[in-house]
């Protein structure tokens, strides 16, 4: 991927940790995302350098969905023993009941373990999909009986395209952790860091962040921003853990590089990014409902 600095050699010491909410679990603060080459069929080998690659790095969440092509096989044929030591997620986008739990079901299997220590329902948009989630049938209450049953330690949940949509869900739900975009081109339009980040951080929720790069887009342009700007943007908000999905080894530990480096950046610098992205936000923001930003 364009944009990528060249960190062939892991840093000295050990990634920052950070506390993911009311889970009282302590993970890196740099997540392996769960697109990348993760997200592939047939490229075993690609998958599991990228994966040994983030073990070595010190990641100890890793992220992945029902969703991404063969990723949850990846990681089963790559984890082995390691599995216990790591936070392992994964995702379900089915809103029944049923096949809710049948997703989680087929998810274990295939990341051989017989639990997730997070399982996420996966990019909800709409009043739909909260209408579905409701009562004893409804897509929450299969989450509810998962962790009931072990089969999940925390359940999560997870959009991109509704920040009032996410924002009315974890009012509405008792989820764990919310996954939702920090990037400064967020800042053109009605941003989650804005709209969801407070509410959930007041009900002591994990907040992860995803889109930190804006899938790739935001790397590689002529001018700022690098790979260290936009993960310091991420990580100066208030999140537990930065998701970015790798394409290689070398992309690997950059991202691991960028995050031991982190430096908080402070309400100015952050204003000053947002500005300098505002010109790249219809392009970034392809994830988002349609909305002309202001």
């Amino acid at each position: 991927m364009a944009g990528y600095p060249k960190a062939a050699r892991m840093d000295a010491g050990p990634l920052p940790t950070r506390l993911l909410g009311r889970t009282g679990q302590r993970v890196s603060a740099l997540g392996l995302g769960g697109e990348g080459v993760l997200r592939t069929f047939a490229r075993d080998q690609q998958a599991r350098a990228v994966i040994e690659a983030a073990l070595e790095e010190g990641i100890t969440y890793f992220d992945c969905a029902r969703a991404y092509a063969g990723s949850e096989q990846y990681y089963g044929a790559t984890l082995g023993s390691r599995r216990d030591a790591i936070f392992l997620c994964s995702k379900a986008h089915d809103r029944s009941f049923a096949g809710a739990l049948e997703m989680l079901d087929l998810t274990l299997r295939n990341m051989h373990t017989d639990h997730l220590d997070l399982w996420q329902l996966h990019d909800v948009r709409t009043e739909e999909d909260l209408d579905l989630m409701e009562g004893e049938r409804g897509t929450y209450a299969a989450f509810a009986r998962a962790k009931q049953q072990g089969k999940a330690r925390f359940i999560g949940i997870t959009g991109h395209y509704d920040p009032e949509i996410m924002l009315e869900a974890i009012r509405r739900f008792d989820f764990d952790t919310v996954l939702l975009p920090v990037n400064p081109c967020e800042a053109a339009v009605d941003s989650f860091a804005s709209v969801v980040i407070p509410e959930a951080r007041a009900r002591g929720m994990g907040v992860i962040a995803m889109k930190v790069l804006g899938r790739g887009l935001l790397l590689g342009l002529q001018e700022d921003p690098t790979l260290q700007s936009l993960t310091d943007y991420a990580l100066s908000a208030q999140v537990s853990v930065a998701i970015i999905g790798c394409d290689d080894v070398d992309q690997v530990r950059a991202a691991a590089h960028a995050v031991r480096s982190f430096a908080p950046l402070a309400p100015s610098e952050r204003s000053a990014l947002e500005r300098r992205m505002r010109s790249e936000s219809k392009r970034v923001l392809y994830y988002r409902r349609p909305s002309a930003p202001a």
